[in-house]
């Protein structure tokens, strides 16, 4: 197969901007415009956040088997990756429009869901495309690498131009519905970009197609796949714990609600910079090392944020912010970029190149990861005590929370994330071990 060019691979990452605003925006937003906006309690908040996600845990599979019976007919993905990206943008921007005579916690649950439904049918075709883009393990992670890179700028556009297009347009609700019809626009581009512009990949996955209940069967003797996923699924829980608390840190220890977009940055801006950076030192040291190595620094990070956010030392805190996006970089690139070793491992064990199938467990895992991320926040705000905004008129300023409160919202946003990671890293030891032929030269 001729390996793809630049513009094919460009074509191909660009959806990634698309599906990062989406990942990060409702784990950075929606739980803050809840609780401190419409005044919905905490723990009601989290609810809302987690119900759908689950309900997407349980749709991703069914998608990957869908994917691959598309595959198998058509020879593509395309079907399913348009769906995505019409429905996506317009879901997404009806979760910040509730209308004022309707509970917030279900408007925004109910059009939460139809996205994450949506979300579902463009991302899991997207990410099995990488292992039929090439059959090499190093172009593959080149593949993987301008994903990671745009993926980036889609992260970027969530964090730091969300908050501000709110503030731009007068805050509140207004300014929170002008922000979701702004960056629906945005993530429309994208991903309607990259449908189109990955319609040339073949997708052939094998002549005889498994159901779901079968796939997950014969998936079960991958075991480095689901170690790697286990790793995976912890970080991307620790990250969105991360993502869930910026603005509260920003609002009620930092003292500046706008402070989220510019912790944002500092935390995305220097992935983009890093990815090429941890590419290479991938193919010298291996990407299981380096990957160790990540996961080990995100840790030592997030904890020496903790004195750092209690004193108030503002650069200091995105100093700190900016050393966890270079290691985020490497949480982004390198498990994605051993994802389709696995497939393809799996495909040489069994017989079936199930490669749908096996993202959809994988988009699965991590969007339980993204979802209880936000709710284990709320979950950690309500048991500290936090105090939720009355939904009747406007508040000027954040509420005036408890001592426990302010306790409990910063260890959530510190000590929680760093214990998460803690517990990923026997799980990427663990893959490092079964799975002894990734060299250096191939990675």
């Amino acid at each position: 197969m001729t390996q793809p060019g630049r513009g094919r691979l460009f074509g191909y990452g660009v959806g990634s901007v698309g599906t990062g605003v989406f990942s990060a925006v409702p784990g950075l937003l929606l739980l803050y415009y809840l609780t401190d906006l419409l005044g919905v309690p905490a723990a009601v908040a989290g609810a809302v956040l987690v119900a759908p996600k689950i309900w997407d845990v349980l749709l991703n599979p069914l998608i990957g088997a869908a994917s691959d019976r598309e595959a198998v007919r058509t020879g593509h993905r395309t079907r399913l990756l348009t769906i995505g990206a019409v429905a996506l943008p317009v879901t997404f921007a009806l979760m910040f429009a509730v209308p004022g005579d309707v509970p917030g916690a279900l408007w925004a649950g109910a059009a939460f869901l139809l996205a994450a439904t949506a979300f579902a049918c463009f991302q899991v075709p997207y990410v099995a495309l990488p292992a039929e883009m090439s059959p090499d393990p190093g172009e593959r992670t080149r593949i993987m690498s301008w994903r990671v890179v745009c993926l980036t700028v889609g992260i970027l556009v969530a964090g730091g131009l969300a908050p501000a297009v709110v503030d731009l347009a007068g805050g509140g609700r207004s300014g929170y519905a002008v922000m979701g019809v702004t960056i629906g626009a945005i993530m429309a581009a994208a991903l309607a970009g990259a449908t189109l512009a990955t319609r040339w990949v073949p997708s052939r996955p094998g002549p005889r197609q498994l159901g779901p209940v079968a796939a997950f069967r014969l998936a079960r003797g991958n075991r480095p796949f689901f170690v790697l996923l286990a790793a995976f699924v912890t970080q991307a829980l620790a990250v969105a714990v991360m993502l869930a608390g910026a603005p509260y840190v920003a609002s009620y220890r930092l003292g500046d609600y706008g402070l989220t977009s510019v912790m944002f940055v500092c935390l995305v801006g220097p992935s983009m910079l890093a990815v090429p950076g941890w590419a290479w030192l991938a193919r010298v040291h291996g990407p299981v090392r380096c990957y160790l190595a990540a996961s080990a620094g995100f840790c030592g990070v997030a904890l020496a944020l903790i004195p750092a956010i209690a004193s108030g030392a503002l650069v200091a805190t995105l100093t700190l912010t900016a050393l966890a996006g270079v290691c985020y970089a490497a949480l982004q690139l390198l498990p994605l970029s051993l994802l389709p070793d696995t497939v393809h491992a799996d495909a040489a064990r069994t017989g079936h190149a199930q490669s749908g199938a096996f993202t959809g467990l994988w988009t699965a895992g991590e969007t339980a990861g993204l979802a209880l991320g936000p709710g284990l926040f709320a979950l950690v705000l309500t048991l500290s005590g936090f105090v939720s905004a009355p939904i009747e008129g406007p508040v000027e300023g954040p509420v005036a929370q408890p001592p426990g409160a302010l306790t409990g919202l910063l260890l959530g946003f510190t000590a929680l994330p760093a214990l998460l990671m803690l517990i990923s890293l026997p799980l990427v030891v663990r893959y490092g071990t079964l799975t002894p032929t990734r060299t250096k030269e191939a990675a």
